[in-house]
């Protein structure tokens, strides 16, 4: 069964820093696209950062260059190091796996297979 956990929430000031950990377990990580997905009251959710197989990356255009994910294949472990952090960045992020697509990502509209139950991010002004 794949499971997916993720640490690292919390509440900081705008302009801080958190790094968000995904641990999975319970399928090829490695052949997985991998994505982070964050959702605030009253807003759709949106998908932040996806990473494929091959480590190619994308971006929402709201976090494009304050944010940076990334994957560490041998700890199975899916990153998030967010920077510049902004109030409206605020929201439950979730870790999400999907190996449907020969491990590239698809875009951002399609649902994933593989969800974790998120850590929760405050961000205050």
């Amino acid at each position: 069964q794949v499971h997916l956990v993720e640490s690292g929430g919390g509440s900081v000031q705008a302009g801080g820093s958190l790094r968000l950990s995904c641990a999975a377990s319970g399928y090829t990580f490695s052949r997985a696209c991998m994505g982070w997905f964050r959702q605030a009251p009253g807003k759709e959710r949106e998908r932040v950062a996806s990473i494929d197989s091959n480590a190619i990356t994308a971006y929402a255009a709201s976090v494009k260059g304050r944010f940076t994910i990334s994957r560490d294949n041998a700890k199975n472990t899916l990153y998030l190091q967010m920077n510049s952090l902004k109030p409206e960045d605020s929201g439950l992020y979730r870790c999400a796996a999907d190996s449907r697509y020969g491990g590239m990502c698809p875009s951002a509209q399609f649902g994933m297979t593989y969800w974790g139950e998120g850590t929760l991010v405050t961000i205050s002004s």
